[in-house]
This record gives structure tokens, C-alpha cells and sequence, in this order.
């Protein structure tokens, strides 16, 4: 069986099918100026440095023709599906639906509610619109990953201590073994992260396991690479 070296011990990976890259919430919203994380005041390019990492494990995924999946965190344009406590909350000078330098802010739809250019999902890659923290809340996530036999997640994005973390908790209680990439996920305040990543693996992996994107690649090479598959990502 081939494994990934991770932390608190190595990851076992299905050698098939079974295993799905998750790239969490990399939108411009969160990643540039004048979207909700600056509105509440975050520095984002802390974010920004993350994308070349993700983006090599994308293309790592696609050239196996597995599953992968992104999210972005938004609401429906009337709001009905935003609780007025998180509109609320912190006191921003943006808040969620008012109109901002690139669209209402998190609202379905709008350019900053979009992902990243460089991350791109390609037309047959699911993007799961959530409107809460977790990406199995209210979604059709569960469904999706039933449906392509998935039991491994390859966790990443944006932020680690939010929507990162309560996807992984979401995830672990449904009995699905999650691996958070430790450099391919990023929050606004460093310590927060470190602190996400020891609880994770604490206690025997309580939550998971953590690794870094080169230890995750190293894994990979032990899964031979479908031909067809490689073609068709070099040529995008």
C-alpha cells in the first residue's frame, strides 16, 4: 500500500480510487484586496502565498484523473440563508452583501465571490457553493463523495482555523480519513494556524493527519500516472 510520511504516522492512500483533493474557500473574497477578509481588516496577501503550493497538487490530481473538488463560501443574493448574527458579527466596514470594490460582498455569483484565476476549476470539476463555515453544511458534499467512492480527503485552502478546520471535523465525524497539507493551507494569523495544525494530529491523529505538499507528491509517485490522463493536463 502506498503511504504518505505524515504526521502523527504515515497516511495510507487507496492505490485506485477512494482519495479526492479539497481545495477550501480560495476565492477573492478571502485572497485580494477589497474583498470580505480585507473588509475585516486582515492582511491577505498571507493567503496569496499559499496558491502555488495548491496549485501543484491540483495538477498532481488531475493528472491521476482523480476528484478534485473546491468550495466557496456565499449566500444568496436575497440573504435568506445568512443568519443576521453573521452578518453582524465583527463590525466590519463591508459586511456581507453590501457592495464592495468587487461585487456585493460574499453573495453568490459576484466576481469576488469567485475563485482565484489561478486555480481555475475546469468544467468538470464540482465547486460546492456553502453558506456556512463547514462545506457538509447544507451542501450536497456528502452525496458527491458517496457517489465517487471517496474515503480519503487531501485537504487545503483558506482559512486553516475556520472553514479549513470545521470541514475537517465535519469530515472526520462521517468517518472519512483526512489529510490537511500543511503548506498548502494559510490563515491570516500564523499562530492560529500552528495551533489548528497541532490539534488535528494530537492525540493519534484525533482529527487527521498533516503533511507538507512535497511529502504529499512523494506519496503520489508511488501511483502510476494514467497516460491519457497526463496528456489531457499538460494540454490545459
Amino acid at each position: 500500500m502506498a503511504v504518505i510520511a505524515a504526521q502523527p504516522y504515515d497516511y495510507p492512500l487507496p492505490t485506485e480510487t477512494g482519495i479526492a483533493l479539497v481545495i477550501i474557500d480560495m476565492q477573492r473574497d478571502f485572497l485580494e484586496p477589497g474583498g470580505f477578509g480585507a473588509a475585516l481588516g486582515n492582511e491577505v496577501s498571507r493567503l496569496q502565498a499559499i496558491v502555488p503550493t495548491v496549485q501543484r497538487l491540483q495538477r498532481a490530481f488531475r493528472e491521476r484523473g482523480w476528484l478534485v473538488l473546491q468550495t466557496v463560501e456565499g449566500h444568496r443574493p436575497d440573504l435568506t440563508d445568512c443568519p443576521p448574527s453573521k452578518r453582524q458579527r465583527g463590525n466590519a466596514a463591508l459586511k456581507i452583501g453590501d457592495p464592495g470594490p468587487m461585487g456585493r460582498i460574499l453573495v453568490l455569483g459576484e466576481p469576488g465571490n469567485q475563485i482565484i484565476p489561478e486555480l481555475a476549476p475546469k468544467p468538470d470539476e464540482p465547486v460546492i457553493a456553502k453558506p456556512g463555515k463547514g462545506a457538509f453544511y447544507n451542501t450536497n458534499l456528502e452525496f458527491l463523495l458517496k457517489t465517487h467512492h471517496i474515503s480519503h480527503l487531501i485537504v487545503t485552502g483558506v482559512t486553516t482555523e475556520v472553514c479549513v478546520q470545521t470541514t475537517l471535523r465535519e469530515a472526520n465525524d462521517r468517518g472519512y480519513e483526512c489529510l490537511l497539507v500543511e503548506d498548502a493551507t494559510e490563515s491570516y494569523f500564523p499562530e492560529f494556524k500552528q495551533a489548528t495544525l497541532d490539534m488535528v494530529r494530537a492525540q493519534g491523529g484525533i482529527v487527521g493527519w498533516t503533511a507538507t505538499a512535497d511529502q504529499v507528491l512523494d506519496g503520489l509517485t508511488d501511483i502510476p500516472l494514467n497516460p491519457q490522463n497526463k496528456e489531457a493536463s499538460s494540454a490545459c
